[in-house]
């Protein structure tokens, strides 16, 4: 469907886009595989090499919580969204909504 230029774009435009959805996902605890399911699920397709190093990232900066589930045989990390990381989300999805209705404008011609 794409050619390489825009695929490259496509992946470009996405990327951005998959740090918010955890940020939104991760307020209920979840684990990388259930993430990486529903993000899936919501047409967000994120590789699993992507996604991991991306959680450890959000975690270091103080944007994720973590802790690990020993409760079952095999022994599970859960991340949850920190309040700096809602107030994030908070704020990229209030910039998300103002980008959506400027480029509305231009898909629009202008009308509206």
């Amino acid at each position: 469907m794409y050619d390489e230029l825009s695929r490259q774009h496509v992946q470009e435009l996405r990327r951005g886009t998959v740090v918010l959805a955890c940020l939104l996902s991760l307020r209920e605890p979840g684990y990388g595989y259930g993430l990486l399911e529903s993000l899936d699920e919501a047409g967000i397709a994120v590789d699993a090499n992507t996604l991991y190093p991306l959680l450890r990232r959000l975690e270091k900066q103080g944007l994720l919580t973590s802790e690990w589930n020993t409760d079952e045989a095999r022994p599970r990390k859960f991340y949850r969204t920190s309040s700096d990381g809602v107030r994030l989300a908070e704020t990229l999805v209030a910039e998300w909504n103002e980008l959506d209705t400027a480029l509305t404008r231009f898909t629009d011609g202008g009308n509206r």
